[in-house]
């Protein structure tokens, strides 16, 4: 990558003197960035930073912390002819050099590039440009060129097929000549001799003709590549590998007329078979590579393309019914969904009753029946009845097209281990050419070797040393563990989520809505002035402005009494308190004792003595208050998940610490937390206090800390924290607030989510293990150290072979994460 780079980054939320002096002063601090000027006038952070010490993530990051955003153009743009580590790193260290881009991410797997750009700067022409001088080929823009992808797939797969077999029929036809004996050009050899004086060996020559088609049809892809390479100054594995094809070929020409060589010197066969087990390699890459996005694959396969629309009259009855596409759909429209149908939209149950099968979305294998004024999602089936439904979400806003978005999003991310397999590539193709020609010199010059084995050994060497396996070893295992995840309603969003959830100390939970079922009901209703009644249709009717649970709670109950409710002025939401409103002129305040207190409500002692009764039963407590008196009680209780204290088991089973942080009171707080088994437990806080204590439990980052929350109040401990888990129920989820999603607030998830980064990461560790295994063992073995002893040698094209079965073997274990299922779920099951 290019070190320094200078930016003219687009941004928003400055606006005096100070926003600019702050942006200054922080960037200042930082290493890796040379010179910092944010221009208040043109909205822009002018920017020279060292590429290798800091990312646009983390500028970005740095930013957003400051309550200022940065602004790019994105785009995800699809590339052909990537196969190994140093071609995704060329597109990344060329494109960067553009004016106006600032970030790039190129991904072998989805053989894509993720680019942030400015569009006034740098346009898809220039890319492009780039993109061919790496002899690549730019397919178009995801989103805007339509790409026939399986079509582009299956001509790839064919192209490389016809050439492993023309190489393979034309290897064994060169191999038969050779052992044949058989001599047609034994005159011709003869008479060339007399006319140049040349010892030119017939063989030989008849090898060359019938070798150099096939040679050059097989070869040229990794040629023309090679020779790119060195057009940009660039050494990557093309240019290993045309250096070993071509040192095999030519060596072999010059051998055939007696050219500083002797006839000894017959790689014809090798020479074609070496760029066909190459392409063997690649035509198995392309195929495994395609396997590991199946996921996100199916997840599109899941959104439907019809749906039926429907009218109906005043009584409810069908009046008519078409087919229409999907993308014609409007807000509200009615939709009708007959059995074995899939919900073509998020919307309202409006009638029927039926059972849907929603494990795409929360990984639960049992259909959930839907009944009015339920809601269903995009993409699940419907089983065995009709459905009428009313159109809320449709398009992008669906659930499943954001759990797409998220699960792309977060294949082509890397964790912070790619680093370690990237900085090895920049270094590993320079030092294996320094090798190979090392040994190439010890073994002729020192060892007093044949020309011959000398050169073997540095072709073999330049074959087998390919560093694909290292490339595929971190995003093949992260594509499709990203996707197992999501089948089970796990959206993990980037790779330093993947990585560092495996590693946490602390996990810390808000409690409703995640520990407890955060659907509160009504239980004891004390009317100290009026009647019961009339003390609920006063809560209902200030609450009715909030959407709190507990509020919805207090509507629920008024809807079930057929109470009417009254419209309220003046409406606010106190935090960690509760509401104030005016009703009738008068104020009106539902809420806590701490409320009460704030606004000087006289509370009289029988209140306080009932508070605290109920305060024992673990329940949440309303006090009405009208025009500073108090009106009466109202209390709700909220029901512990049935999986919280498995999950705190578990969590306990891995060494973590827990915590819950609520704003309820202490003794419900410390009841539920008794019941599940939860370590250490703060009541009565805000969600600035929250991210206090997050931070404390940081510890001056010395402890990972993992919090778990509804994804909306919690927002300033989700951002704080290590990793940020947003639990989410349908259509309510709160997809932008954490690093993790769990769909339906499923809290046995949030283990499972640590036990996938566990997995993962084990499974990229393997990977790179398994790549430098090939490497360590057969470079050695190719350099020739068991010829003095065993007379062992390794010839070039075993050498392609073994590249080709390192790339595999990486893919492979890659694959086996698609059976993967998290140990929580396995024990349940």
């Amino acid at each position: 990558m290019v070190k320094h780079k200078h930016m003219d980054l687009p941004i928003e939320g400055m606006h005096c003197a100070s926003c600019v002096l702050s942006v200054n002063k922080t960037f200042g601090k930082i290493e890796g960035v040379e010179e910092v000027d944010a221009d208040l006038a043109s909205n822009k952070l002018h920017i020279t930073v060292d590429t290798k010490k800091i990312s646009y993530e983390e500028m970005e990051k740095l930013v957003k912390n400051l309550g200022f955003e940065l602004h790019s153009d994105e785009m995800t743009i699809r590339i052909q002819g990537m196969h190994c580590a140093s071609c995704t790193m060329n597109v990344e260290n060329f494109l960067i050099r553009l004016d106006g881009i600032f970030d790039v991410k190129a991904d072998l797997t989805s053989q894509s590039a993720k680019i942030r750009y400015d569009s006034s700067k740098v346009t898809l022409d220039e890319i492009e440009k780039v993109i061919e001088s790496l002899g690549f080929e730019l397919l178009g823009v995801e989103g805007q060129t339509e790409i026939d992808e399986e079509a582009i797939y299956q001509q790839d797969l064919k192209d490389k097929l016809t050439r492993i077999i023309v190489g393979l029929i034309f290897s064994a036809i060169l191999m038969i000549l050779m052992f044949s004996g058989w001599d047609p050009l034994m005159g011709l050899s003869h008479g060339l001799h007399e006319a140049t004086g040349l010892h030119i060996s017939s063989m030989g020559l008849l090898s060359l003709l019938v070798s150099i088609l096939p040679f050059l049809y097989v070869s040229l892809p990794i040629l023309k590549a090679g020779i790119n390479g060195l057009m940009h100054k660039n050494l990557n594995m093309d240019v290993m590998y045309s250096m070993g094809i071509l040192v095999a070929y030519i060596s072999s020409i010059f051998g055939t007329f007696g050219i500083v060589l002797d006839h000894t010197f017959m790689f014809y066969d090798s020479a074609v078979m070496l760029p066909s087990f190459l392409m063997i390699g690649r035509y198995l890459e392309a195929r495994a590579k395609k396997r590991t996005s199946d996921s996100i694959r199916e997840l599109i396969g899941l959104q439907p393309t019809v749906a039926t629309a429907i009218e109906v009259d005043d009584a409810g009855e069908i009046i008519s019914q078409r087919e229409v596409s999907i993308a014609d759909i409007v807000m509200d429209d009615l939709l009708l969904v007959k059995p074995g149908e899939k919900i073509p939209v998020d919307g309202d149950v409006v009638g029927g009753e039926s059972y849907v099968d929603e494990s795409m979305i929360n990984g639960e294998p049992i259909p959930k029946v839907k009944r009015d004024g339920e809601e269903v999602f995009a993409g699940t089936i419907n089983q065995d009845g009709v459905l009428q439904i009313k159109a809320k979400k449709i398009g992008k806003e669906t659930v499943l097209s954001n759990i797409i978005r998220l699960v792309e999003k977060a294949q082509s991310s890397r964790p912070p281990v790619q680093k370690f397999a990237n900085t090895i590539v920049t270094y590993f193709i320079p030092v294996i050419l320094s090798i190979a020609i090392i040994v190439f010199l010890i073994w002729y010059f020192v060892l007093g070797a044949t020309l011959l084995f000398s050169l073997t050994c540095l072709i073999s060497i330049l074959v087998v040393a390919c560093p694909c396996a290292l490339g595929l070893a971190t995003p093949t295992a992260v594509t499709v563990g990203v996707g197992r995840a999501a089948e089970f309603g796990i959206l993990i969003k980037n790779g330093d989520t993947l990585e560092n959830a495996g590693q946490i100390d602390v996990a810390a939970f808000d409690k409703t809505g995640t520990i407890t079922e955060g659907k509160p009901e009504v239980d004891d209703v004390i009317a100290y002035d009026g009647s019961s009644e009339e003390l609920i249709r006063l809560a209902a009717s200030i609450e009715q402005n909030s959407t709190h649970p507990i509020a919805k709670a207090i509507v629920n109950k008024a809807k079930e009494l057929n109470l009417e409710l009254d419209q309220t002025s003046e409406f606010e939401n106190i935090t960690g308190k509760g509401l104030k409103a005016v009703l009738n002129a008068n104020e009106v305040l539902a809420g806590n004792l701490n409320l009460m207190q704030s606004y000087d409500i006289d509370v009289f002692p029988k209140a306080v003595d009932k508070y605290h009764e109920l305060e024992k039963l673990s329940k949440t407590i309303i006090f009405l208050a009208e025009d500073k008196h108090v009106k009466g009680i109202l209390s709700l209780s909220d029901k512990i998940k049935a999986n919280s204290k498995r999950t705190i088991d578990e969590l306990h089973n891995m060494g973590v610490e827990t915590y819950m942080l609520t704003g309820d009171n202490e003794s419900t707080a410390l009841t539920v937390a008794r019941e599940v088994g939860i370590d250490n437990v703060e009541a009565g806080i805000l969600p600035e206090n929250k991210l206090d204590i997050v931070k404390k439990t940081q510890a001056n980052h010395t402890k990972k800390v993992l919090f778990v929350g509804d994804g909306i109040n919690d927002a300033p401990a989700l951002t704080q924290a290590d990793i940020g888990v947003a639990m989410g129920n349908g259509t309510d989820i709160a997809m932008e607030s954490g690093d993790i999603v769990v769909m339906e607030g499923d809290l046995e998830n949030v283990v499972a989510a640590v036990q996938f980064s566990k997995k993962v990461m084990r499974r990229i560790k393997e990977n790179i293990f398994w790549a430098f295994a090939y490497n360590t063992i057969l470079i050695p073995i190719a350099a020739g150290v068991l010829y003095p002893t065993f007379g062992i040698t390794f010839e070039p094209a075993l050498a392609g072979l073994a590249m080709a079965l390192s790339s595999v073997t990486v893919i492979s274990l890659s694959l086996m994460l698609k059976r993967y299922v998290p140990e929580i779920k396995r024990e349940r099951n």
